[in-house]
């Protein structure tokens, strides 16, 4: 195993969703994803807001990337791919500051 690669990260969350049967009890179903994303994503903020140790953050920032990958496996698309063409697009916008801190966006006034 490569802990590089995209690929083997990919096939160990593909594992873990296997083991568990995510596709036949529930746990492949969008709508829990995106709740399950949010839950992670206040322990984030609360790791941030709370000054909890960068070890937290990461393993809280873990848990979102893996619920990330395996909604991509879920709703079937590639995520490596998505990620480069999402790239692409962005680098290619404007920025700009707003309320003190920058913003890149499609900006349409």
């Amino acid at each position: 195993m490569n802990k590089d690669s995209y690929q083997d990260m990919l096939a160990k969350v593909q594992a873990f969703h296997d083991k568990h049967d995510f596709k036949n009890t529930g746990g492949e179903e969008l709508n829990y994803r995106i709740a399950l994303m949010t839950e992670e994503l206040g322990e984030m903020s609360s790791c941030v807001t709370k000054g909890k140790s960068k070890e937290d953050l990461a393993e809280e920032t873990a848990d979102l990337f893996i619920l990330l990958i395996g909604t991509a496996i879920a709703a079937d698309f590639d995520l490596n791919q998505a990620f480069w063409d999402k790239m692409d697009k962005i680098m290619q916008r404007d920025s700009k500051m707003v309320n003190g801190r920058i913003r890149v966006s499609e900006f349409k006034d």
